[in-house]
């Protein structure tokens, strides 16, 4: 993916460089005499952006390169803080005049002009200092950039990785791991236990987040069953394989050689001179910590297809490796559960009392509140048993243990030994990826985040970007996908269809989170008493607000700037409203449960000029101000669960909006034709629209998303004829253009009119009333439907007849009001071709 144009790596350099070369097209001709210093600006700004891409995949920089890369991001946002500030105050429309005053006005304004474009000179040449500045400094005391970068590899081998140590741990000491290890030999053998003779090759990959205990129970099976065969091998792959040595170390030990015999070749002469040893022989390897499909795709053809019932072992972090693993061969992937609490609790006793007996009545409470949060981790709860070991053994100061988990706990060897192992999933991500990750350390701990909502998010704060043929949203549903698919988040929350609307995010993976974004400033939490780690910036980009045990904690002035915050989120209850003044150059505004919010508390809107996402859900707010209609890069408003009845005339004014939300019942304002760049409409109650609304829906080009809402549900009682026929003509408008989802709420008798809806690839109804006495005839045309759900009177032979044309539907959801005596029939000259899930 191309570089976002905010990173938690970069900063906000890329949208830096794109506003710059903006000051230099001809929009802007004040700037012209400008041109050197703004080009200067851009290719030091380049150069900068490349080195901080390069050093973000480092997992340890050198302590002077952390300082300047922080350096660099910090001065990208002020630099693009000021870009915005002069951009706004720049009129470039110079209109003639009428009248003695005006002309008096103008030429006032012109002098103001003059002496601001005179301001921004003097900026830019401040600009071109700050970033000499920045370099120099850092050419005066670099210590270690190049030394940094060529030992890299070395420095990364010196480290110990606490993986390794797992296959050494004691079996006495391990729990828990019984039942998992019979379940994988169970795979692997018959029922006595033993490997059958004369079976083909089989695979079962081993698959969970990082903590699971995968190679310590990989390590398990292997030492049961290593004896059963006379070629066996255990190694681990990691990130960042040498391909080469792996190779030789398989070759080494199937072969029984030194290691030195094996002599370093190619990869294509190691894999034959491996496929050589093995191919009459019955083997047994296990490749721990696979990262990426390219690896498994080399590794595989080292196994010989042979009728010797071998066995391969995998393990990994990544879902689609597993997949790929196992449909490689006969194969199975096994999903490593966590530790229940019996066990969870009989791990940690045993480490910190060596009995689960001698665990003090007054510490078992405390203790199962400390495992909840461990959630069945079985890294995260011999760290923190460690932790524990040497704490005094008191109520008190257990609580604040528990209180510092998904807090960024207090750390210790143990502990900075997991965040190593957790490490490594994060700084496998691509850049964007890993600014996707550590955006979501803005909600608070046991938040469950809704899907969209996190999407929308990355979106207004330029995190992700339309890619290609993709829509931005379909891009940001690959992100959340590709953090669930490495066990990154968890998935709470799915619909009827197994699709996942909302995750979670593990406390101690939070705990690491929270400490990289602390430590790159990329998100500044308040109201968190026990934040123990790391010292937050001064100069606040994302302000997080959380209420602590003692109710409301207000909004922090003393020592922090707050000029520059670009995201303001208040997620939990507040009794009192945080001031917004100084604010200047939000982007986020997340008022979601603000009890008392009001209409007037956002009457100075109109100062957040770069606003692009407004949230007022849960809030009693009845009104918005009419300067709404100014905030002119405003894309997403979300009205939903809020008091407002009627939306302000000024709100068609909002040219770049695109995600609108609002309650079903709420009145729009004529003029909703103007708002060409809405994607996504939800909550439009038809009978309450004026009737030029409704027609001018059909004019919305972009819009890809409607949900319809009807008061009443049969035969259009809430609808006149008129507003109905304005209704059908505009949906057969947009389904020719780019209408992808259309949901109707308590009207599904719409559908008994002849639409013609070609884009369509969700058709959803949801009704509790009537339903349609038949599946339409022109739902046959619907050639791009993925999913129906519609309320039938009854299903006939007929109905599957016309849905059986539909080439590429995915889900089909049938409701029956009664059930029809009629025989269904589905066949190939029936079904439908493509279908996956059928609910009748």
């Amino acid at each position: 993916m191309e570089a976002a144009l905010v990173s938690a790596a970069t900063g906000t350099l890329k949208s830096v460089l794109g506003k710059l070369a903006a000051l230099v097209g001809d929009e802007y001709k004040p700037f012209k005499g400008m041109h050197g210093e703004i080009k200067f600006l851009m290719d030091e700004l380049t150069a900068m952006q490349a080195f901080l891409l390069k050093m973000s995949r480092e997992e340890d920089p050198d302590e002077q390169d952390k300082v300047w890369m922080t350096a660099v991001r910090e001065l990208s946002y002020d630099i693009e803080d000021s870009i915005d500030d002069f951009m706004q105050n720049d009129d470039k429309k110079d209109t003639k005049p009428d009248g003695f005053i005006n002309k008096i006005k103008h030429s006032l304004g012109k002098l103001g002009k003059m002496k601001n474009r005179s301001r921004i000179g003097n900026e830019i040449q401040d600009l071109k200092k700050q970033i000499i500045d920045v370099g120099d400094r850092n050419q005066r005391y670099k210590t270690g950039v190049a030394s940094s970068t060529q030992n890299t590899t070395s420095t990364k081998n010196a480290i110990l990785d606490p993986r390794a140590l797992a296959i050494f741990e004691h079996v006495s000491k391990l729990v828990g791991i019984d039942e998992p290890k019979a379940e994988i030999i169970k795979l692997l053998t018959r029922e006595d236990g033993r490997v059958s003779t004369h079976e083909q090759l089989k695979v079962v990959s081993i698959v969970g987040s990082g903590g699971m205990g995968k190679t310590t129970l990989a390590n398990q099976v292997y030492q049961e069953l290593r004896g059963q065969f006379k070629c066996r091998a255990f190694l681990s792959v990691s990130r960042n394989p040498d391909m080469i040595n792996i190779l030789r170390t398989i070759l080494s030990e199937v072969s029984d050689q030194d290691y030195a015999a094996t002599k370093a070749g190619s990869l294509q002469q190691l894999i034959i001179r491996i496929n050589d040893s093995l191919v009459d022989q019955r083997y047994f390897v296990v490749i721990d910590d696979i990262w990426d499909v390219d690896t498994w795709d080399v590794i595989k053809h080292e196994f010989p297809m042979n009728n010797c019932s071998s066995r391969v072992i995998t393990t990994t972090r990544i879902i689609d490796v597993a997949e790929t693993c196992r449909s490689s061969f006969n194969g199975h992937v096994y999903n490593i559960r966590p530790l229940d609490i019996v066990r969870s609790r009989q791990l940690f006793r045993k480490r910190l009392f060596n009995s689960e007996e001698n665990c003090p009545s007054y510490l078992e409470d405390i203790s199962d509140q400390i495992l909840e949060k461990c959630a069945g981790l079985p890294l995260a709860i011999i760290a923190i048993s460690g932790l524990l070991a040497n704490t005094e053994r008191t109520e008190d100061l257990w609580d604040q243990v528990k209180d510092s988990i998904g807090r960024a706990l207090v750390r210790n060897h143990i502990i900075e030994g997991m965040m190593k192992i957790l490490s490594l999933s994060y700084f496998d991500l691509p850049p964007h990826l890993k600014t996707c990750l550590l955006y979501v350390s803005i909600w608070p701990e046991d938040s469950i985040i809704r899907k969209k909502d996190l999407i929308r998010r990355w979106i207004a704060e330029g995190i992700i970007h339309k890619e290609g043929s993709y829509t931005i949203h379909e891009i940001g549903e690959v992100c959340f996908t590709e953090l669930l698919n490495r066990n990154l988040i968890q998935p709470v929350n799915t619909n009827d269809y197994g699709e996942v609307k909302s995750c979670r995010v593990h406390d101690m993976i939070l705990d690491f989170i929270i400490s990289k974004s602390i430590e790159e400033n990329f998100v500044t939490l308040h109201g968190v008493p026990t934040l123990t780690i790391g010292t937050q910036s001064k100069v606040v980009r994302r302000l997080s607000l959380e209420v602590s045990k003692q109710g409301y904690s207000a909004l922090p002035t003393k020592g922090l700037v707050l000029s520059h915050v670009r995201s303001l989120n208040v997620l939990r209850t507040y009794d009192e409203i945080p001031s917004l003044e100084g604010f200047r150059h939000l982007r986020v505004l997340e008022m979601k449960n603000c009890n008392r919010l009001k209409g007037h508390h956002l009457e100075n809107i109109l100062r957040f000029f770069q606003l692009r996402y407004l949230s007022l859900k849960h809030t009693i707010i009845c009104e918005l101000p009419e300067q709404i209609g100014r905030l002119k890069c405003l894309e997403i408003l979300d009205l939903r669960d809020s008091e407002v009845k009627e939306l302000p005339a000024s709100i068609v004014n909002l040219g770049k909006l695109s995600h609108l939300f609002v309650d079903h019942g709420v009145k729009f304002p004529d003029g909703i034709v103007n708002m060409q760049a809405l994607e996504t409409l939800k909550g439009v109650t038809v009978s309450k629209q004026p009737l030029n609304f409704i027609w001018g829906i059909g004019q919305l080009s972009n819009l890809r998303n409607l949900v319809l809402h009807f008061e009443v549900d049969s035969n259009y009682e809430d609808i006149k004829e008129e507003r109905n026929k304005a209704l059908v003509s505009s949906l057969c408008k947009l389904g020719t253009q780019n209408l992808r989802s259309l949901t109707i709420w308590k009207g599904s008798n719409l559908l008994e009119e002849p639409l013609c809806l070609v884009t369509l690839e969700r058709l959803i109804t949801r009704s509790w009333c009537s339903a349609i006495r038949e599946v339409p005839k022109w739902v046959s045309s619907l050639k791009n439907l993925q999913q129906l759900r519609l309320k039938v009177q009854g299903v006939k032979q007929n109905d599957l007849n016309i849905l059986g044309a539909l080439p590429t539907l995915l889900i089909l959801h049938l409701r029956e009001v009664t059930k029809s005596n009629e025989k269904l029939r589905i066949s190939g000259e029936v079904g439908v071709p493509t279908l996956e899930d059928f609910y009748l």
